[in-house]
């Protein structure tokens, strides 16, 4: 790990700069109306009390550490750097992949970092700014220089799609971005960290853990899916929010007023709404897109910040406030200042996975020292095998839809997982092991 040195002239700490993000969505979108031929529900009762239009569903073969690389290989891009720069990955969500390991180290895998240090931040909603915190505080005390901080979630497949107070509410996505020290004024200049465990039980997944363990006594009363106290947890949110990030606006020095743009947790229109008015801004400085992915936890805010930035809401020299809450009655607040315009490469972290061939990866870093499962497609029809290079095992082998088992050996499959797509020559992007190609029909 490379440790970044204070500031020759003044003695001081190195600041934590945002120079890269990334988001990834997946293709399946779950409409309001589609909810209406599951539950009972309507369109008109769903945008009223949450402002939500539909969300997204991933793949049969998309993980939360799949997404999270795509979005952390977008974030490397904008940055301009190689995945081996960085020091530290954090990952904040609540739906790892696996109980262990951590989906930081799958992730790590997957972009091919082989330094960094990875571990998983498990704070619900508010796991993205949680994790950003430490990253901040791994910079400013020299721990690390590069850090890569990523929210990504699949709570869709912890939903009950009986129960409509929680399946209308929650996507699944990943975002992600890049914190690098500078001697540089901007940056991280305030972090508010909150916990009353009082309201531990508002929103909760009872069984999985060590209290209470998986078995069919467990499965067959539902309690591995999402249970949530709505109306509590709508107290909890329009009472903590504004006071929190207020509180981060404080340790700056600054007032309510001199903020450009709040980014909060995209949970519910009408508590986004409610903060604004607790704040005394008008909603034209919140950032909203909860009604096109739902409420997608510790991926909502980093969504938000990417989709923000490459819009153009947010400018050098802007303050921006990141605010959530999550279980466990957990709030955060942290205020930035970006100082750098977008990398030239920006533009590369903005198109859809499924236009990245092999060349456009390794044109994304500036350093390319090892090429992370990247696959060179020759055009081909639907109906045909696919004569392909894996650059991981150093052959060309003849795979077919599903089965890429040939291309490491017998017993094992390649970590490129490429689906046949209609044009050939496509980059899939999925990077966990063991998964193989989307079935026919499911979106990927």
């Amino acid at each position: 790990m490379t440790v970044p040195q204070p500031n020759a002239t003044t003695g001081a700490p190195p600041r934590a700069h945002i120079t890269g993000w990334g988001r990834y969505a997946p293709s399946q979108v779950l409409t309001n109306a589609d909810l209406e031929r599951i539950v009972d529900t309507s369109d008109e009762w769903i945008r009223s009390r949450t402002g939500i239009r539909e969300r997204r569903v991933a793949a049969a073969n998309e993980t939360t550490a799949s997404m999270a690389a795509v979005a952390s290989l977008r974030a490397l891009a904008v940055a301009g750097l190689d995945p081996d720069d960085i020091d530290l990955i954090l990952l904040g969500t609540l739906t790892p992949d696996y109980w262990m390991p951590s989906t930081a180290a799958l992730v790590k895998e997957a972009i091919g970092n082989t330094r960094a240090v990875a571990m998983d931040v498990m704070a619900a909603c508010s796991g993205f700014v949680y994790a950003y915190a430490s990253a901040h505080a791994h910079i400013t005390s020299g721990m690390a220089r590069h850090v890569l901080v990523i929210g990504a979630e699949t709570l869709t497949r912890f939903l009950d799609y009986t129960d409509r107070n929680t399946c209308i509410l929650f996507g699944d996505g990943a975002g992600a971005v890049v914190l690098s020290a500078s001697d540089q004024p901007g940056g991280g200049l305030g972090i508010e960290l909150t916990t009353e465990p009082s309201g531990a039980y508002m929103i909760w997944l009872p069984a999985g853990g060590a209290k209470a363990p998986p078995g069919v006594e467990t499965v067959n009363r539902g309690e591995h899916f999402i249970r949530m106290e709505g109306r509590e947890t709508y107290r909890f949110a329009t009472r903590t929010l504004a006071t929190t990030a207020l509180a981060a606006v404080e340790q700056a020095g600054l007032q309510a007023s001199d903020i450009d743009l709040f980014i909060p947790h995209q949970a519910n229109i009408r508590i986004i709404d409610a903060v604004a008015k607790g704040l005394g801004l008008p909603m034209e400085r919140m950032f909203v897109n909860v009604d096109r992915y739902g409420n997608t936890s510790a991926a909502s805010i980093p969504i938000a910040l990417a989709e923000a930035v490459d819009s153009g809401r947010v400018k050098i020299g802007d303050h921006v406030v990141m605010v959530a809450f999550g279980a466990g009655r957990r709030s955060t607040g942290a205020r930035w200042i970006p100082s750098r315009r977008p990398s030239p490469r920006s533009w590369l972290a903005r198109l859809p996975v499924m236009t990245w061939t092999s060349t456009t990866l390794r044109r994304a870093s500036r350093r390319r020292r090892r090429a992370p499962a990247t696959v060179v497609r020759r055009r081909s029809t639907r109906d045909r095998p696919v004569r392909q290079e894996c650059r991981r095992h150093r052959r060309v082998a003849r795979h077919r839809t599903g089965d890429l088992s040939s291309a490491g050996g017998a017993g094992s499959r390649c970590r490129a997982q490429l689906p046949r797509e209609r044009g050939g020559r496509r980059f899939h992007g999925y990077l966990d092991r063991g998964v193989g190609p989307p079935r026919r029909g499911v979106p990927g």
